[in-house]
Formats: structure tokens, C-alpha cells, sequence
């Protein structure tokens, strides 16, 4: 194979990757309460792309092609007829240093591309360790109640960062959950 054929196929390759998690990616960031954590609260980001059994193979190619990450699967006990299986990056080093910069140097084009700027807006402030300080803290759940048809109600609403704050930490979504 010649070096243009290995180009050409490289930049297939791309663009089938961003296509891929433009259609069946996420970009999520979870905060939930964790006792052992200084502010009690856990921020815990991670990217994440699905498919049936049928597709896990695609999973399997964009694992190796980022070369990080793990493939779960989640027994679905539903109307559905084949298992669920996740692509998922956790390591803040996997996103830092292979995922965040793919996606920053090759575009998303639906509107997960918001949801990956607040996502890399929330990995900075984890690598600062802002998350650590309730301005940060709270700073990275309004970020992420922007994503993913808001995020972080939970933390947003809870009585313990209310107090902390000794303000409503936020005037959102109704449906929020109080903790």
C-alpha cells in the first residue's frame, strides 16, 4: 500500500470515527455524592459510545483506534433482543491527552459539538483541580446541566450546596431532583 492509499484510509478512518460518535456518541460528566470526596461530592466524566451486540465489532474498532478505554456490556432484560455494550473512556489522562484532542483537531457537527466543549471546559477545571472548591464544584455542574439535556440536577438542587452557598445554587429545571 502506497503512502496516499495509507492517507486515504486514514482520513476514511476519521471520518467515520466522528460520524460515529456524532450519531451514537456522549460526552458525560455525572456528579453524585461520594463521602469519601472533601466536598462530598464525586465529578466523574467519561466518554461513551453504544451499540447492540450485532455492532459490537464498531466498538471494538474505535477502541483500537484510540487505543484506550473499555467495552462493557449491559444485559438488557427488556423488550429489546440483543445485549447493550458501551464504549467508555474514563481515565482524565485517555481524555486529556487522545480523546479531547482528536475531537478538538477533527469536528463534531450536530450539537453534540456544544456538549464536547463543556466537557473539555469541565476536564481543564478537573486537571486544575478546581472540582476540589465549591466555586469550581458548582462551576462544572452548571456546565453540565448544558449537556446532554441537563445534567448535575441532583447537586444543583441538593440542600448541602444550597447551605454551602447560602443562596439557591440554581433556578433550572423544576424536574430537578432533590437530594
Amino acid at each position: 500500500m502506497t503512502s496516499a492509499e495509507n492517507q486515504q484510509e486514514r482520513s476514511e478512518t476519521i471520518g467515520w470515527v466522528v460520524g460515529f460518535v456524532d450519531g451514537e456518541g456522549t460526552f458525560s460528566v455525572s456528579i453524585f455524592k461520594n463521602k469519601t470526596t472533601k466536598r462530598g461530592w464525586q465529578v466523574f466524566p467519561e466518554f461513551i459510545v453504544t451499540q447492540g451486540s450485532k455492532s459490537r465489532k464498531s466498538l471494538e474498532d474505535l477502541q483500537q483506534f484510540f487505543g484506550c478505554g473499555r467495552i462493557f456490556v449491559n444485559h438488557r432484560f427488556d423488550n429489546h433482543k440483543e445485549d447493550l455494550y458501551r464504549y467508555c473512556v474514563r481515565s482524565l489522562e485517555d481524555l486529556e491527552s487522545k480523546i479531547i484532542p482528536f475531537f478538538a483537531n477533527h469536528h463534531l457537527r450536530t450539537a453534540k459539538k456544544v456538549d464536547f466543549e463543556n466537557f473539555c471546559k469541565i476536564i481543564e477545571l478537573i486537571m486544575q483541580k478546581k472540582h476540589l472548591e465549591l466555586d469550581g464544584l458548582q462551576e462544572i455542574a452548571h456546565l453540565t446541566y448544558q449537556m446532554n439535556d441537563g445534567g448535575a440536577k441532583s447537586f444543583l438542587k441538593s440542600s448541602e450546596t444550597i447551605c454551602q452557598n447560602r443562596q439557591p445554587a440554581i433556578r433550572y429545571s423544576p424536574n430537578s431532583m432533590a437530594t
